[in-house]
């Protein structure tokens, strides 16, 4: 017992010691210009958190970007949506820096990028760089800011992540000092839930969602609950919204319930789902953050009591509930509401679907022709799950409904379907199609021994496709290639995706990158002017099927 207890002391001993270095960590900033934030780090996202500060860069690309500490660029990601364009420099006080969305680099990384991306002849790469390669100073400036991958608007995208672990880092405490903000967040809605078969709320088994305004008014419930709230925070000199930084719930003087954004891995990232009202989100796209944790949701920045931020209701008198809302900057605004016990009738809870999603355990789910497998923790609580087969004799495979309501899966789950018929030969022509709504998509998928198998991480409805169809290609502006050599070319495929694309010149590989459906030129200055014969362009894309589309071209 004595040698734990030393060990646990040397353990936090040696965590605050490390606490207390990061927190001595001195960073310059990226720009050379006043911050204004466009989004905070821990901003609720579709499946995830933002990891990152947002920097406005005043509407415009281009605008220098300065190491924030000296170090070295460890890894350059270049890519057709997320980052865009991201570049990692990791520094010797423990932190890496990314910077995402940009434009371009610094010349020596430029042509350090360019290289790789000739020798494999691709776009697309993520390159990790061994320390000594390029040397950064801090204040050195090493790219351009810009509007690249999925962003929709230029902006600078500022991360910190721990050399440790890799784990994202509130960047916020950091660089406070160069922003303001006198803005306490601000509520807009209450969520009010019953445990299903523990509880009620007014005699219901449904929640009960309150504007912010409202709270005035007294709600009866008796058993299990727990609640939620919808909050934005706001910052000085900028009329955009953000993530609130903590949320703290008290009843009764008793915390029950705190979730505080300053660190997240990229594991829990989807955890996210678990975390807000899923259901409400997928309605109608407001986020409800629920001050509850679910029992598969080990998502650390949310904090409880023992019984996971459920209120027990037991007693008929008034429960006080507080809400304790905070940002990075000490702004606060409370919110305050009653419930009041009231004894009612709990019914018990009867499951409507005909199976369930445990989710502490392997779950197999299999009608004719399918199989699925859903492992434990893919699911944050348990879930019911209806199915469906829906037969058509002229079809590849079976329609599969496979129905949980609004649940998320965490992680990719494997899904196989057989083939009842093979009408083309080659195989390798096969995947399948998820379809929610009029919503349709490939996940892909191989076919062996008479089965397509992929992984899945959302549900629907699932069938085995066939694409034998190649990409289009469709030249853009080709009046224009002689004189300033911006060649570009829509590409699409209705089916299975873009999986790849060459462009050659005079037999010669030419970087070319794929920009919101749009194949740009990347080097025109490697298409040379004044030659006596006419330049020779062969452009090739690919599907996911493979299925291959091959144009030529000529232009002086």
């Amino acid at each position: 017992m004595k040698r734990q207890i030393i060990m646990a002391l040397t353990l936090l001993a040696v965590l605050s010691l490390r606490a207390q270095g990061e927190m001595k960590a001195d960073f310059r900033s990226p720009f050379d210009f006043p911050l204004l934030l466009s989004a905070n780090f821990g901003e609720l996202r579709p499946n995830h958190f933002h990891n990152g500060l947002d920097i406005k860069t005043g509407g415009v690309t281009g605008k220098p970007i300065h190491s924030v500490a000296e170090g070295y660029v460890s890894r350059v990601m270049v890519l057709h949506g997320g980052y865009g364009q991201a570049l990692f420099v990791t520094h010797p006080n423990g932190f890496t820096s990314v910077y995402g969305h940009v434009v371009s680099f610094a010349p020596k990384i430029q042509e350090y990028v360019r290289k790789h991306q000739y020798e494999h002849e691709t776009f697309v790469c993520d390159i990790r760089i061994e320390p000594g390669v390029l040397p950064v100073e801090k204040g050195e400036i090493i790219a351009l800011s810009g509007n690249e991958g999925a962003s929709a608007g230029p902006h600078l995208h500022l991360e910190l992540r721990r050399n440790d672990n890799g784990d994202y880092v509130d960047p916020m405490p950091y660089f406070r000092r160069y922003l303001k903000d006198d803005k306490a967040p601000v509520a807009s809605l209450i969520g009010i839930y019953p445990v299903k078969g523990k509880g009620v709320i007014e005699g219901s088994q449904r929640r009960k969602l309150v504007g912010a305004g409202n709270l005035k008014q007294r709600f009866t419930a008796w058993g299990e609950i727990y609640t939620g709230i919808a909050a934005k925070d706001y910052m000085s000199g900028t009329s955009n919204f953000y993530g609130v930084h903590s949320v703290t719930l008290y009843v009764d003087s008793a915390q029950v319930f705190r979730s505080l954004t300053d660190e997240v891995s990229a594991n829990e990232n989807r955890m996210i789902n678990g975390f807000i009202d899923y259901g409400e989100y997928a309605k109608t796209r407001r986020l409800v953050m629920r001050s509850y944790k679910a029992p598969g949701n080990s998502l650390r920045l949310l904090e409880t009591d023992d019984a996971r931020g459920i209120v027990t209701i037991d007693e008929e008198r008034d429960y006080h509930f507080r809400y304790v809302l905070e940002d990075n900057f000490g702004n606060k605004r409370t919110y305050r509401f009653t419930v009041s016990g009231k004894r009612q009738d709990i019914p018990p809870y009867k499951p409507q679907a005909k199976r369930m999603l445990r989710w502490n355990q392997t779950n197999v789910v299999q009608e004719p022709g399918l199989n699925l497998v859903v492992p434990k923790g893919m699911v944050y609580e348990d879930t019911e799950l209806d199915t469906r087969v829906v037969s058509d004799s002229g079809r590849v495979s079976f329609d599969y409904v496979l129905d949980a309501g609004p649940t998320p899966l965490h992680g990719f789950c494997p899904l196989e379907i057989g083939v009842r018929r093979l009408p083309v030969a080659d195989t390798s022509k096969y995947y399948i199609e998820q379809r929610v709504g009029k919503w349709k998509a490939s996940v892909g998928g191989e076919y062996a021994d008479g089965w397509v198998r992929a992984k899945v991480r959302t549900l629907g409805t699932f069938s085995v496709q066939i694409d034998t169809v190649a990409p289009r290609i469709t030249p853009l502006g080709q009046g224009s290639w002689r004189t300033n050599r911006n060649i570009r070319f829509r590409v699409s495929d209705t089916q299975t995706g873009i999986a790849s694309y060459k462009v050659y010149v005079d037999g010669e590989f030419v970087l070319f990158g794929l920009k919101k459906g749009i194949l740009v030129i990347q080097d025109p200055q490697r298409i040379k002017k004044g030659v006596p014969h006419p330049h020779r362009l062969e452009v090739i894309v690919r599907d996911g099927c493979g299925n291959e589309a091959r144009e030529e071209y000529e232009f002086n």
